[in-house]
C-alpha cells in the first residue's frame, strides 16, 4: 500500500533519517514528511511509514527503528542505522526510479550500500567516528550534514523543521550523485573493456573520452598499460595510471624533464609540437592534438621502460 506518510523523529536530526527520507521521498513522492515523537504518529499504521523511531523493526508493518534493545545487525554484525534499514528493504526500489539496466542493478546496490550507506550506519551507532578522517572529519557528510541544525539560542519554533528541509535537499542531491556517478562507472567499464581490446599489447590505451578506468584495467589485468589518453573539450589528455585505489603512486610518472612547463617551454622540453601543460606532480598532461597527444605519450613510455630498465640493472 502507498503511503501517505513518512513519519520519523522530530528535534535535532542526523544523517541517517535525512537520507532514509531521501529513498522514501523519490519512491512516495505524494507522501508527507511527518517529524513527531507522538504516540499517534509513530505508532504502525497502513498509512505510514516509520523510521529512526518507534522502538521496533518490523519491515512488515513497516517501521524501521534501530535504537532498541535487540536492534538488527548486518550478516557480518556491523549494525544498522535507519538509513540502512531502507536501503536493505527499498533500495532496489529506488535504483530503478534511474533507469539503471536490470544487469547491473545488484552491483550498483551492493556499491552504494559498502560505500555510502554503511559508513552512514556505523557512525549514527557509534561504531565508526568521524575523527579517523582527520582533519577533514567536519568535511564528511554525516558531519556537514549535522552543521545545518539550527544554532542553540534559536528560538524559532520552526526552526528545526526549516533546517531538517533545508538538509534534505542536501542530502538528496549527494545521494542522486552518488548512484549517478556508481551507474556511469558501469558504463564505462564496456568502454575501456573494449579500448583494452583495441590497445593490444600496447603500453597506451586511447579512450574515446574521460571516464573511470582503472577498475576496468584491473579487472582486464591490463598490467602492461602504463597511460591513457583521451580527448577533452577542446584538447587532449594524457594521464597515468594508479598502482592502487588509494594513494597516487602511478605505474609509470611522465618524464621529469616535462614537470610544470607548458606551450612553448614544454614543446621544448620533448620536441612534440602542440605539447601544452604538464603537472608538477607529472601525473597528467595535454596537448592540441591527438597526434600530439600520442606522441607525448609514446615518449613517456620510452621514458618509462628505461627507467625500470636501469632500476633492474642496478638492484
Amino acid at each position: 500500500m502507498i503511503p501517505d506518510f513518512l513519519v520519523t523523529h522530530s528535534g535535532g536530526f542526523h544523517a541517517d533519517e535525512l537520507l532514509s527520507s531521501v529513498i522514501l521521498q523519490r519512491l512516495f513522492p505524494d507522501a508527507s514528511i511527518m517529524r513527531s515523537r507522538s504516540p499517534d504518529w509513530i505508532t504502525p499504521g497502513a498509512d505510514r511509514i516509520i523510521y529512526d523511531v518507534g522502538g521496533a523493526y518490523d519491515a512488515q508493518a513497516r517501521i524501521f527503528d534501530h535504537h532498541q534493545r535487540g536492534a538488527p545487525l548486518r550478516e557480518d554484525g556491523q549494525p544498522y542505522s535507519s538509513f540502512g534499514l531502507i536501503w536493505k528493504h527499498y533500495g532496489h526500489d529506488y535504483l530503478a526510479t534511474f533507469g539503471i539496466p536490470q544487469d547491473q542493478l545488484e552491483k550498483v546496490h551492493a556499491s552504494f550500500d559498502a560505500d555510502f550507506v554503511l559508513p552512514v550506519d556505523l557512525v549514527d551507532n557509534g561504531a565508526l567516528n568521524l575523527s579517523v578522517a582527520g582533519p577533514l572529519s567536519g568535511l564528511t557528510l554525516p558531519g556537514l550534514l549535522e552543521t545545518l541544525k539550527p544554532v542553540f539560542d534559536d528560538t524559532d519554533p520552526d526552526a528545526e523543521d526549516r533546517a531538517f528541509r533545508i538538509a534534505l535537499g542536501i542530502a538528496r542531491s549527494f545521494a542522486e550523485a552518488r548512484v549517478g556517478r556508481s551507474a556511469a562507472k558501469l558504463r564505462a567499464e564496456a568502454l575501456v573493456h573494449r579500448a583494452i581490446v583495441d590497445a593490444g599489447e600496447g603500453r597506451v590505451l586511447e579512450l574515446p573520452s574521460g571516464m573511470p578506468f582503472r577498475s576496468a584495467v584491473v579487472k582486464a589485468q591490463a598490467d602492461h598499460l602504463l597511460f591513457v589518453i583521451h580527448p577533452r573539450q577542446q584538447d587532449w589528455c594524457l594521464t597515468g595510471i594508479r598502482r592502487a585505489s588509494e594513494g597516487f603512486e602511478l605505474r609509470a610518472d611522465l618524464p621529469a624533464a616535462w614537470a610544470g612547463l607548458t606551450h612553448a617551454d614544454l614543446e621544448a622540453a620533448c620536441g612534440v609540437a602542440g605539447a601544452s601543460f604538464c603537472h608538477n606532480g607529472r601525473f597528467i598532461a595535454a596537448a592540441k592534438t591527438r597526434d600530439a597527444a600520442i606522441k607525448m605519450a609514446e615518449l613517456a613510455v620510452q621514458e618509462a621502460l628505461q627507467v625500470a630498465e636501469d632500476v633492474w640493472q642496478n638492484g
